[in-house]
């Protein structure tokens, strides 16, 4: 029981990162390799921070603005730059971890002794309910920003953009600004993730950020796959479900006797499978129900 109340932990905490990549990778179209810096770096910034005496919620704090200046750089070598956005992102990515190491001094830093979101008020809960009352916490208060984010017209143009760059242009948005805010709310919910669990893990480590992408993208696609055609807001839900079942899976190849340095390769094999699942859907025709939003006058 504690193993999976552990995956359910972690699933909450790493769905940050999935929802993060989700408005760069499927709203906005735009495919951020950033976040592989990022991650680490947020956690980089947190930990360091706490070790120096900081309080450990400003710690996170500055862990999301340093994730929002990485998305911010990468924003302006695309749109001003005229940078590929994958070269973009490849070069920020590069960049991030010498800036980690000059950060952290080192390799690695232990939280041990350290105060930290997890040992403070939650350090009376059960073995593995600190990481799912406030995974539970952090991702219901991000995604209710994100759909009131998303319903406002600011939040229609940056959908637009995403949808159709030229169209929106000739509509007026300026869609380099977008881009750019899109980058830097996506990065700084990346760097948010790695604070958290960074301090969940009670380290950071310059390589923590290593196929980090994969995991990302693991909590969109299965909770596409899993749950079919969704609205908008429905699937910010559906990644964070996907996030939990892409963890149950880890702890459920785990268990079978699986080493946990399979872990990258496991992460890739679950994708490219969930990946292929609407290929073989649509070769054996199996339709799923399609959820409609429920509207006050229906």
């Amino acid at each position: 029981m504690n193993l999976i109340v552990s995956a359910i932990g972690q699933g909450l905490l790493w769905a940050l990162l999935g929802l993060g990549l989700y408005l760069t990778f499927r709203i906005l179209d735009f495919c951020d390799m950033t976040v592989e810096g990022t991650f680490p770096l947020g956690a980089a910034t947190a930990v360091t921070a706490i070790t120096n005496g900081i309080d450990p919620f400003l710690a996170t704090l500055l862990a999301v603005l340093a994730g929002m200046v990485a998305g911010l750089i990468t924003g302006l070598l695309y749109t001003k730059g005229k940078i590929p956005s994958l070269l973009a992102g490849i070069l920020t990515m590069t960049a991030i971890y010498s800036v980690n190491l000059r950060i952290m001094g080192k390799s690695n830093i232990s939280l041990l002794g350290q105060p930290t979101l997890f040992n403070g008020a939650l350090r009376n809960l059960p073995q593995y309910f600190d990481s799912v009352t406030l995974g539970f916490l952090v991702i219901v208060v991000v995604t209710i920003l994100m759909v009131l984010f998303l319903a406002t017209d600011y939040g229609q143009a940056f959908i637009a953009t995403g949808d159709n760059p030229t169209m929106a242009k000739s509509l007026g948005i300026h869609t380099d600004k977008m881009v750019i805010v899109g980058l830097m709310i996506s990065n700084g919910m990346v760097g948010l993730c790695g604070a958290l669990i960074a301090q969940n893990n009670g380290y950071a480590d310059i390589n923590m950020g290593i196929g980090t992408i994969v995991i990302a993208l693991a909590s969109i696609i299965i909770g596409e796959v899993a749950f079919g055609e969704l609205t908008l807001n429905q699937r910010l839900v559906a990644v964070t479900l996907g996030s939990i079942i892409y963890r149950i899976i880890l702890l459920a190849v785990l268990q079978l006797g699986f080493s946990a340095n399979d872990l990258n390769l496991i992460s890739s094999v679950v994708l490219a499978i969930c990946m292929m699942i609407p290929q073989f859907e649509q070769q054996l025709n199996i339709k799923k129900p399609i959820l409609k939003e429920v509207r006050p006058h229906e």
